[in-house]
């Protein structure tokens, strides 16, 4: 019988995987939309798909939270993160980006020490840094082609990820998973619908279908992500993350014909590695 942190490990790997493919659609929609409306239509069509189910099994009872301070501050940190990250990606090239938002498994770590006195081993310290070198291995990131602007929404986004993901293991302690995953993206809904407001700009029919699959994929990865956090802690999947780039590559070249380089092959072998080691480690 697989242990709760080694399920958390597993949910993690999917939530990774289909945040990418909801990454690849928010980037497309990102040309035609301001960040925070781009936030507010991502948070907004996953509700359907989170609520839908809750109202079908007669379990609307679970969306009741106890921590509205620290749903209310998480979901804070949500918007920030998506419009930062949102904007960084408008202003700057992907990979420039990804080297700085790739430092998110290392705040993860380090808050988890200090902010919940999570006991971080060295063997994770080390999967930490070998999916952290081969990322930069795979990036081989400059300071060239990314605006000042775009670095700092890049690094608050990390900065804002890795908060969010303390205090989604905080709540867990009192709130159940359906709250967590709700409150979060009505909060992100509607604080980022406020915000756009004074830059909104009509949604075009022809996108209907892109914003379908961005709410499907964001309440699917909201409900893993949020599982992993529950049921490991955060410095056991906070490695995970870099597996990211690894979809990031393979997306590139199906739907946009861009091979990846060849410091690809080493760095992807570390970040796998890095991943398989921790998952190995928690089965």
């Amino acid at each position: 019988m697989k242990s709760a942190r080694a399920r958390g490990v597993a949910a993690m790997f999917i939530a990774v995987a289909v945040f990418s493919v909801m990454d690849a659609l928010l980037k497309s929609l990102s040309t035609h939309y301001p960040p925070f409306q781009v936030g507010a239509i991502r948070a907004l069509a996953s509700l359907p798909f989170v609520l839908g189910p809750l109202w079908w099994r007669n379990r609307l009872h679970e969306i009741i939270p106890v921590r509205w301070s620290l749903h209310l501050l998480r979901g804070i940190c949500g918007v920030l993160m998506l419009a930062g990250f949102i904007y960084a990606l408008r202003e700057g090239s992907l990979g420039a980006v990804y080297s700085l938002y790739m430092a998110a498994p290392l705040l993860i770590l380090l808050l988890a020490a200090l902010l919940l006195g999570e006991r971080i081993s060295l063997s994770h310290w080390g999967a930490v840094f070998l999916g952290l070198a081969g990322v930069l291995i795979i990036l081989k990131p400059s300071s060239s082609g990314l605006p000042l602007a775009a670095g700092l929404a890049a690094t608050g986004s990390a900065l804002c990820y890795a908060a969010s993901a303390i205090l989604t293991r905080i709540l867990s302690r009192t709130e159940t998973p359906a709250a967590l995953v709700l409150w979060f993206l009505v909060i992100i809904g509607v604080v980022s619908l406020v915000l756009s407001l004074a830059t909104w700009v009509p949604i075009r029919s022809s996108h209907a279908a892109l914003i379908f699959a961005i709410g499907l994929s964001g309440a699917l990865g909201q409900h893993y992500i949020t599982q992993a956090l529950t049921l490991a802690p955060a410095s056991v999947v906070a490695p995970i993350e870099y597996t990211a780039l690894l979809w990031g590559a393979g997306i590139d070249w199906l739907f946009w014909s861009t091979s990846p380089s060849i410091r690809m092959l080493p760095g992807a072998c570390l970040v796998v590695a890095a991943g398989m080691y921790v998952a190995w480690r928690e089965r």
